[in-house]
């Protein structure tokens, strides 16, 4: 069998799924592109042609430079966070200890958890009137009264970040996990026979096997932090005073809450260049780590 009829007949069996992907991906995308370009009203009306006006007044505007900055913040200092304890909680559960079974599975619970369901339980915790975390900080008497962690601009991102890594941390400890379970024990022995320290022994010995895997846990963690909503949205819906406003809450905000689908749009297609650059950049990065892996 030549190979031009088996690619010919390899098409074949993907053009349904092709179909599909381009009518239920292609055509709204082609059509928020061309939304991007109008006034367009989310009622009511078609909208006429701006060019790039919309872009020009959504760059320029403060709203999106301060959305930016603070995904920014949140990607960065989540994604941080979430790597530096997934790798601390492997690293301990690939220890022989009893229960250690147990602790395994309990840790899955907060990534298998909804995140709607996340976000519920997080703002009872932080709840002003009868939350745990106001409860148990005055006992121990780090505050002298309760406070409103989700209503002070202050503390309210600070709150989220702590809800989502504690959501997504052991994401980042399964993947370090399966990749230390690869750790050679007799490099591991060895490494102990010639004296090295923990610190070296992480960064010389285990560190190598889990570089390759963390990048991976760091592309999706990344990705996934810089286009946050439901989690933002059940807890804050970007306040107070608009200190939690993601890019994801004010795309939001613009398409369905003041209702102008052609500026919505365009910033729409401004968050996805800047998740798809993330998305590129990482992936070289991938590639890269697996050339000098090999």
């Amino acid at each position: 069998m030549s190979g031009t009829w088996i690619s010919t007949r390899a098409w074949l069996l993907m053009l349904p799924l092709l179909v599909v992907m381009t009518a239920v991906i292609g055509w709204p995308l082609i059509d928020t592109v061309r939304l991007s370009f109008t006034d367009a009203k989310l009622v009511g009306t078609e909208g006429v042609f701006v060019g790039l006006n919309n872009y020009a007044k959504v760059l320029g505007g403060s709203n999106f430079q301060r959305a930016l900055l603070t995904t920014t913040w949140f990607a960065v200092v989540s994604v941080t966070a979430e790597m530096v304890i997934g790798v601390l909680a492997a690293l301990l559960l690939n220890q022989q200890f009893r229960g250690r079974t147990a602790l395994r599975a309990l840790m899955i619970l907060p990534w298998a958890l909804p995140t709607v369901v996340n976000a519920t339980l997080w703002r009872l915790i932080y709840n002003p009137e009868y939350g745990a975390l106001n409860a148990a900080l005055t006992q121990i008497g780090l505050i002298d009264s309760y406070r409103s962690w989700l209503g002070e601009p202050s503390s309210a991102l600070t709150a989220l970040i702590i809800a989502d890594c504690w959501k997504n941390f052991p994401l980042v400890a399964l993947i370090a996990l399966a990749a230390l379970q690869a750790v050679p024990r007799d490099i591991t022995a060895a490494s102990l026979v010639d004296g090295a320290g923990p610190i070296n022994r992480f960064r010389y010995v285990i560190m190598p096997y889990l570089a390759g895997p963390l990048l991976v846990a760091l592309v999706l963690r990344t990705i996934e932090a810089f286009k946050v909503f439901d989690l933002i949205w059940v807890m804050t819906r970007g306040g107070p005073a608009n200190s939690t406003r993601t890019l994801s809450i004010l795309v939001y905000q613009e398409a369905f809450s003041f209702q102008r689908a052609g500026s919505g749009a365009s910033l729409a297609l401004i968050v996805t260049l800047l998740v798809t650059v993330l998305a590129v950049a990482y992936a070289a990065m991938v590639r890269k780590a697996a050339g000098a892996s090999s």
